[in-house]
């Protein structure tokens, strides 16, 4: 069994303050640990349920040359490998080579969200709603967009009870969630304390695992248009240029494609 974990910061147990998601501030190396070591959890959990290959996705951009790159490798569970990107969604190796179902590990819900923690989609500078054909998505949904274009499901979603709520919504209730916290407002949380947390996760990630038809890969349909309305007019000014995207507002852009992988391609990279 193949299994692809997909990991963030922001919905770790612990993590709160932006402070402990950017790279080289005070709070960034406590983050760190908090995040290795639930990526460790969802690990043990996957083994568990039978797992004989595990990629890890580090798909947190902390800034800089720590983009992608946060875990903390001399902490990381032996039995898994990582990988390090250069641009966020870039790493499909693993997918394209055949993938049993991908782990969703510490999300955060979408922009807007009242009570998510930490809540944003993409860029906090600079996204502000994110259509996938006119279903409102967040990072969770693009997470589903790229596994479900391999035929790969997710089965499991752990973060705050905003963003397990979000991938539920999403992907139905066949999807296995845990959530490590209470969102009490965007840098607050009532949360469970890190080392049971991680007993969760790995619970959860070894009966997500039990069942892998329990979630249909995600196809957000085809064709697809990507619609994005940002907070600002500085990306669609850059983006208008783009072959297949039209400016349908001030701040707004859509692309529309034969798939969504054609379409999340022509304008994000």
């Amino acid at each position: 069994m193949r299994i692809h974990i997909i990991t963030d910061m922001e919905g770790v147990s612990g993590i709160v303050k932006g402070a402990q998601t950017g790279g080289g501030m005070p709070l960034y190396d406590e983050g760190r640990k908090l995040y290795t070591e639930e990526i460790n959890a969802a690990v043990r959990g996957a083994k568990a349920a039978g797992a004989t290959e595990i990629v890890v996705m580090d798909c947190h951009g902390a800034g800089k040359e720590w983009s992608f790159n946060s875990l903390m490798p001399e902490l990381l569970h032996p039995d898994c490998e990582f990988v390090v990107q250069d641009d966020w969604t870039e790493y499909t190796d693993f997918l394209e080579e055949g993938c049993d179902a991908a782990l969703l590990v510490g999300m955060h819900a979408m922009a807007g969200t009242r009570l998510g923690v930490l809540n944003h989609t993409v860029s906090g500078q600079d996204y502000f709603n994110l259509w996938f054909n006119g279903t409102l998505v967040g990072e969770t949904g693009i997470h589903a967009a790229v596994c479900g274009n391999w035929q790969t499901p997710v089965l499991l979603v752990t973060g705050d009870d905003a963003a397990c709520a979000e991938g539920t919504e999403l992907l139905g209730s066949g999807l296995t969630t845990v959530a490590v916290k209470t969102g009490l407002g965007i840098q607050s949380a009532r949360q469970i304390p890190p080392v049971r947390a991680r007993e969760l996760i790995e619970a959860g990630a070894k009966q997500a695992l039990s069942n892998l038809k329990a979630v249909d890969p995600w196809n957000p349909g085809s064709p697809c248009e990507i619609k994005v309305e940002f907070k600002h007019t500085g990306a669609p000014d850059k983006l208008r240029f783009r072959k297949g995207v039209e400016r349908v507002d001030d701040r707004t852009i859509t692309v529309t494609a034969d798939t969504w992988w054609e379409a999340w391609t022509a304008f994000y990279f």
